[in-house]
């Protein structure tokens, strides 16, 4: 049985074809692989430094054109092409709540490769507001039972692993931390990836591997340290102002449950509400509640260093 022929040759023994992008009065015509988009010069060079230089150099007679606009060839996947159009010429697409993770890539690689400097920002802002720099911010991101909730990139299976990749290959490293601790939760997830509704397995490269691992031993070890989130299972005691018959056995039988069954809950909230907590009496809840926010801040202040990350402030996003 021959095996199929790879991408790239059965991209270049396909025919040219034109895209949905083709306006009859277009002066350039851009073709990415084997897909033709028709549009104006002006259109480009207004939003892209490097599309303003090009229009400016002078063109060789033998300029290969189409329909007498030439022709400028893209190294680029034809998808991306699309998506970057899209944006410039269709006003809604940049104004929707949520976008596909493919969309925001496309905007990342071509913006970033072409200069196309409002498109680039834009997605980039999409990326951080997903993984912050602020704990407050990353709290809004979370359901009522802690898990993430994307709100403007669309969610699928899989979606943080393919983040994790995007930004650490151009340079968002600002939003690797609150995604590498996502991906941290569990180990099986780390290692196998998760599968995505078309049966591909999102995965992490070798690299973010060693981080999520390394990380996740680090925080599961200083999460029940004094002054860290879990710390006061172990350095809490009542004070004079309690008022309950239960508050020691409930803070023993918490601990003794972290212990039979560890678990990465280095940002985990103390829910005063909650049934468990409240079997603590109410001074108790507020003085447990304290040490909680103080040692979540502390873990978020010093979460990039869990994964071999610099400092919050040295985390830059410049491209």
């Amino acid at each position: 049985m021959t095996s199929p022929a790879p991408k790239r040759q059965r991209i270049e023994d396909a025919p040219i074809t034109r895209s949905n992008i083709w306006y009859d009065d277009g002066s350039v015509v851009l073709r990415a692989e084997k897909t033709e988009f028709r549009v104006h010069w002006g259109v480009l060079a207004q939003h892209s430094t490097f599309f303003h230089g090009l229009r400016g150099l002078p063109q060789p007679p033998d300029q290969p054109s189409v329909d007498g606009c030439p022709l400028v060839e893209l190294q680029d996947d034809a998808v991306d092409v699309e998506f970057l159009l899209k944006a410039l010429y269709t006003p809604t697409f940049l104004s929707q709540a949520a976008l596909p993770l493919v969309a925001v890539g496309a905007l990342i690689r071509l913006g970033r490769k072409y200069d196309f400097r409002d498109l680039l920002d834009s997605a980039i802002v999409r990326l951080t507001f997903e993984n912050p720099r602020t704990l407050e911010e990353y709290d809004t991101l979370a359901t009522s039972a802690g898990a993430y909730k994307p709100t403007r990139i669309l969610p699928y299976q899989g979606l943080t692993f393919d983040i994790i990749s995007l930004v650490r290959e151009n340079g968002i490293l600002s939003a690797l931390p609150s995604a590498y601790y996502r991906v941290a939760q569990t180990i099986p997830l780390i290692i196998d990836g998760m599968q995505r509704a078309d049966g591909s397995v999102a995965s992490l490269a070798p690299v973010d591997l060693r981080r999520c691992l390394l990380g996740r031993e680090k925080l599961t070890h200083v999460q029940m340290q004094k002054g860290y989130a879990l710390g006061w299972y172990r350095s809490w005691c009542p004070g004079n102002n309690c008022t309950g018959s239960h508050c020691v056995t409930t803070r023993d039988a918490r601990l003794q449950g972290y212990l039979d069954r560890p678990q990465l809950k280095a940002l985990g909230l103390f829910i005063p509400t909650s049934i468990i907590n409240n079997r603590f009496c109410d001074a108790c809840k507020q003085g447990i509640e304290l040490l909680g926010i103080a040692g979540r801040t502390r873990t978020w202040d010093e979460l990039p260093s869990f994964f071999d990350l610099p400092p919050w402030s040295e985390l830059k996003d410049g491209l």
